[in-house]
């Protein structure tokens, strides 16, 4: 009788088997979580340095993005606030807040820049995000972003309105997106808030 033919070889057969897919999975899945983990990076990294005033190339590779935001960007401190500082030549730039809130289908995450004296917006850019495309998923687009650059934050009640496309805007307001009335309500309500806080606690430390 061959070992094939024993009636605990099957039983030993699927334990070899299952033992070697599990490996094959917990290493291939721990080489994705990392692969993960840098592509989250970057495009954290890539939305910090698109909202600050940074002369950047039209095309960026992943080294490029990393080494201009090592370059660049410094941590926070008591005196920033909680948001990351840019940095240049060794004077403060700006600063970059880090947002998020629930949109309508899921988180969103952003980052919003603000010049050295506290009240200018520089930019802001969005690193995570699951709106529907072509309504909600339009804050990613440059058209939206662009507004905000050099608005100014309202020094009492709400730092930044949006408001519909056909109403007048002045220097505390952008326009909304058009079909997307509650990614940008639930948008304008983090981000005024987030906002909100940050100015009173940077205006305490000026």
């Amino acid at each position: 009788m061959s070992i094939r033919d024993r009636a605990w070889f099957p039983i030993i057969y699927m334990f070899v088997i299952t033992l070697l897919l599990s490996a094959v999975l917990i290493l291939f899945g721990s080489a994705t979580r990392q692969r993960v983990k840098n592509n989250e990076r970057i495009a954290y990294e890539r939305a910090v340095i698109q909202s600050l005033p940074i002369d950047l190339p039209a095309r960026l590779s992943t080294s490029q993005i990393h080494q201009i935001y090592i370059t660049n960007v410094y941590d926070t401190t008591e005196a920033s606030a909680g948001a990351l500082r840019y940095i240049k030549h060794d004077t403060l730039v700006g600063y970059a807040l880090p947002i998020q809130g629930p949109g309508f289908w899921a988180p969103i995450k952003g980052v919003i820049g603000i010049a050295a004296d506290g009240k200018t917006i520089t930019g802001v850019s969005f690193y995570e995000q699951n709106e529907t495309p072509g309504l909600g998923g339009e804050i990613t687009k440059m058209e939206f972003r662009e507004q905000f650059v050099g608005k100014q934050i309202s020094q009492s009640g709400m730092p930044v309105q949006f408001r519909a496309a056909t109403d007048p805007l002045d220097e505390n307001s952008v326009h909304a997106i058009t079909g997307a009335t509650q990614t940008s309500n639930r948008l304008s309500r983090f981000l005024n808030e987030q906002l909100a806080i940050w100015r009173e606690r940077i205006t305490a430390r000026q």
